[in-house]
C-alpha cells in the first residue's frame, strides 16, 4: 500500500504562482512513476502531468507546457507541481496519483487515469481573475 496526501492548494489571482506537493508514504520503494491529474466542476478529471520516479522524465498536458513544472525529491518521497501564470481555468481540484507496480505502466498512456492505483484525496486549487 502507498498512501499519498496533497497540499499547499489555495486561492490564488490570476497570474500568481501555487506549489503543490505530494508526500508518499507505506511502501514508496515500489512507487514507479507518479502523476498529477485535475478535476474542474461539473468535467471529467483530466491528466496534467507525470513523472517518471527513477530517471526523472517527464510529461505534460499541452495546456500546462511552460506554466507548470513537476519535480519529486526521491529521499523525501515528495513530488511537487509548481505552477506559475495560473488561470482562471486552472481552478480546479489537484490529485496525485502512484503506480506502484499494481498496473501496467506505459510512457505511453501514463496520461490515463487508470495507469495509477494510488490516488491522494485532493487539494482545492482556485484562480481568480
Amino acid at each position: 500500500q502507498v498512501q499519498l496526501v496533497e497540499s499547499g492548494g489555495g486561492l490564488v489571482q490570476a497570474g500568481g504562482s501555487l506549489r503543490l506537493s505530494c508526500a508518499a508514504s507505506g511502501r514508496t520503494f515500489s512507487v514507479y512513476a507518479m502523476g498529477w491529474f485535475r478535476q474542474a466542476p461539473g468535467k471529467e478529471r483530466e491528466f496534467v502531468t507525470r513523472i517518471t520516479w527513477s530517471s526523472g522524465s517527464t510529461y505534460y498536458t499541452d495546456s500546462v507546457k511552460g506554466r507548470f513544472t513537476i519535480s519529486r525529491d526521491t529521499a523525501k518521497n515528495t513530488m511537487y507541481l509548481q505552477m506559475n501564470s495560473l488561470k482562471p481555468e486552472d481552478t480546479a481540484v489537484y490529485y496525485c496519483a502512484a503506480n506502484a507496480g499494481g498496473r501496467k505502466y506505459d510512457t505511453r498512456t501514463s496520461y490515463r487515469a487508470d495507469a495509477y492505483e494510488y490516488w491522494g484525496q485532493g487539494t482545492q486549487v482556485t484562480v481568480s481573475s
